[in-house]
């Protein structure tokens, strides 16, 4: 019972249109659509593989094609390696069990949203891009003479103007509470 609400849970994240648009950047990366569904493509880490190789070329120099089952996982884990390489970040990444046993499929595509965020960092991609491109920071250098006239201005995030508050104004009717005796 337990089991199947927690299932229930994890396949309520989950996020069709996202999925959908994951899927055709993919696609569009590689030129070939999936020949299975969403998830079950990606299962073996191949396709994930070829997609890295793709932004960044010679980042998973052998793709396992076929083997036991740990060979293939092994295509998880390298894809997983690579793109933390190319600069997304580990907590970003998904577990490698979401992907093969379908624990989380929420997750996996949310590593590719960042997978795809992260490829705006890198001008030697081309594009297709995908999701929002990230801020980028603005830092500002002031003269001493602006920080230091900053320094005479009067903060009001304190609540007080040298010594002024509220207190004893009076707008408005006055609220009255009359007790009925």
């Amino acid at each position: 019972m337990l089991q199947r609400q927690v299932q229930a849970k994890i396949f309520a994240k989950r996020n069709p249109e996202e999925e959908r648009e994951a899927q055709e950047w993919i696609e569009q990366i590689l030129g070939e659509k999936f020949q299975a569904p969403y998830e079950d493509a990606l299962r073996d880490g191949q396709i994930l593989c070829h997609l890295i190789n793709k932004l960044a070329p010679g980042s998973v120099p052998k793709i396992n094609t076929s083997g036991a089952q740990f060979k293939l996982m092994e295509n998880i884990q390298k894809f997983q390696k690579a793109i933390m390489a190319y600069g997304v970040a580990e907590l970003d990444v998904f577990q490698t069990v979401d992907l093969w046993e379908k624990k989380d499929i929420s997750q996996i595509t949310t590593t590719i949203f960042a997978l795809g965020r992260t490829t705006y960092k890198h001008p030697e991609w081309q594009g297709p891009w995908l999701g929002p491109k990230p801020s980028e920071e603005n830092k500002r250098e002031f003269s001493d003479d602006v920080i230091a006239a900053g320094k005479t201005a009067i903060g009001l995030q304190a609540g007080t103007n040298k010594g002024a508050t509220q207190a004893g104004q009076n707008m408005g009717a006055g609220r009255k509470i009359i007790l009925n005796k």
